[in-house]
């Protein structure tokens, strides 16, 4: 079967700093929706809100950038700024767990007020020149909140619909609920992107052998702590040796390409140590480089920390 992957988007994460270094060192993603731009009560963002997406820092992987926001005369400006830097879908988000989002009603904290969400796209649709996408959750609270809003996405034009089976208040624990995921698949004629839990080509097989109308798939964490996956998953075989070195390769790259970017020592580590937090669980017995890593408060003793790892220490996981 012919298939896309999308990266998802990951605030602080998944940045056009990773994107480029990780196009540099693998491959396999068809396509990034972008972390969120939230909507400002202004007719047009300044550049530095909009670094992420600007056409230059995006040469290497097709984007589409995502916007988080519940007013649509804030939405559509946005959209249309979008526009004129040449892209032609937008992403709305209507999934983001996080409690701090959520209760401003953004994110999956709209999720259950369908009456919201259908008179903003009432409004947005029309007026913007993109075609318009959605992410969402099963619901803010409980599941099947979704079976309110699919009535509502089905009585408009919208370019596809990503569903990750989880609602918001599960953040990312529990298991997926597959059978309400299924449930979507029936309920709807959009085309529907699949999100959650993709960590390896086992699970990706199970899911495409269950889900077999899905042509299109989206990864996050599982292609933050092993990047190798998405071409793994594409060619459908592991056949990858050397990965400790190759994967200190993009690390050293992406480790760069920060440092530039990044006023102070301190912001920097405390990236790096996001990052870690994923990477650690690649290797064999990684809780203790990841426990290191976060207890060292000087980027000099962490750079002798991981380079020490790599040169002694690191060893793939299988």
């Amino acid at each position: 079967m012919s298939f896309k992957l999308y990266l998802a988007p990951l605030r602080g994460f998944t940045d056009y700093i990773y994107r480029n270094a990780f196009s540099r060192h693998f491959d396999g993603f068809d396509e990034a929706v972008t972390p969120f731009i939230p909507t400002l009560k202004t007719i047009r963002a300044k550049p530095s809100h909009l670094k992420d997406v600007l056409p230059e820092n995006n040469l290497a992987m097709p984007v589409v950038p995502q916007i988080i926001g519940n007013n649509h005369e804030n939405f559509i400006p946005l959209a249309r700024q979008l526009s004129d830097l040449g892209y032609d879908t937008v992403n709305w988000n209507l999934g983001c767990p996080f409690p701090m989002v959520a209760k401003k009603q953004r994110g999956s904290g709209l999720l259950p007020h369908p009456d919201r969400i259908d008179r903003f796209l009432e409004k947005t649709i029309p007026a913007i020149p993109n075609r318009l996408s959605v992410k969402i959750r099963l619901g803010r609270k409980r599941p099947d909140e979704v079976f309110q809003l699919l009535p509502i996405f089905n009585r408009y034009h919208l370019k596809e619909i990503i569903i990750h089976p989880r609602t918001g208040v599960q953040m990312y624990s529990g298991e997926p609920d597959l059978d309400t995921f299924q449930q979507c698949l029936e309920a709807t004629d959009h085309q529907i992107i699949y999100n959650g839990d993709i960590n390896d080509l086992e699970t990706f097989k199970r899911l495409a052998g269950r889900f077999k109308g899905i042509e299109h798939w989206m990864i996050g964490r599982g292609a933050i702590i092993n990047p190798f996956l998405p071409s793994i998953i594409k060619a459908g075989k592991d056949n990858y040796t050397g990965r400790v070195e190759k994967f200190r390769h993009f690390y050293e790259d992406l480790f760069g390409e920060y440092q530039k970017v990044f006023a102070g020592p301190g912001h920097l580590l405390e990236r790096m140590k996001g990052f870690w937090f994923y990477f650690s669980q690649a290797f064999e017995d990684g809780r203790k480089i990841r426990k290191k890593v976060h207890r060292t408060l000087k980027l000099d003793r962490y750079m002798e920390i991981v380079e020490h790892f790599f040169d002694e220490n690191a060893k793939w996981k299988r």
